[in-house]
């Protein structure tokens, strides 16, 4: 069963960069999982302390290889010093 998920960032102010740094380096090796369907990162115009990631995963095994990653071990173990706030949902394609 595919799995899509949204998560927002909320970045410190002093940690917009940092973030817009960790989050960006997550696409390219992300894209190239086996099982990755889609995974893009946004930054809101109006709001750059806040980020989006739209990920969308093959399966349940997909997502846990992406968590498995070398990018993603590293983006989890620095992330939370530049970020305010962090919170996902699961989304259900209807139809």
């Amino acid at each position: 069963m595919t799995i899509t998920k949204r998560v927002t960032f909320i970045a410190k102010p002093d940690g917009i960069e940092k973030m817009k740094e960790l989050l960006s380096a997550m696409v390219a090796p992300s894209k190239a999982e086996d099982g990755c369907i889609f995974y893009e990162i946004f930054q809101y115009e109006n709001r750059p302390e806040k980020f989006m990631a739209y990920e969308s995963w093959r399966d349940e095994a997909a997502l846990d290889g992406h968590k498995a990653s070398a990018h993603y071990k590293i983006y989890k173990t620095s992330y939370e010093p530049f970020c305010a706030d962090k919170y996902s949902d699961e989304l259900e394609v209807l139809g």
